[in-house]
């Protein structure tokens, strides 16, 4: 069976342009990579993100970062509660 969670997200790389995707660390750096999709990310890359670090990982990061202003906060919590997420 294969790690999901092993897989890297498929996010377009201009989001983390200053980084080689190569050799990136999806794991070790959730809080960049979350934090970038709550800002620029599309529907996909927020569904994608989700199914990687699961809601509670999301929702951590988004309420403890100094980066996301109240608004993206907000509207983290909306959107991983909602029906808008379903795959």
């Amino acid at each position: 069976m294969v790690d999901a969670k092993k897989i890297p997200l498929n996010i377009r790389h201009h989001l983390l342009w200053e980084y080689d995707l190569g050799k990136f660390d999806f794991d070790k750096s959730a809080f960049v990579v979350i934090e970038r999709i709550i800002e620029r990310g599309n529907m996909q890359e927020w569904r994608d993100m989700l199914k990687y670090y699961g809601k509670e990982e999301v929702l951590r990061v988004a309420m403890q970062s100094k980066q996301l202003d109240k608004r993206d906060k907000n509207f983290t919590k909306i959107y991983v509660d909602s029906e808008f997420n379903a795959t």
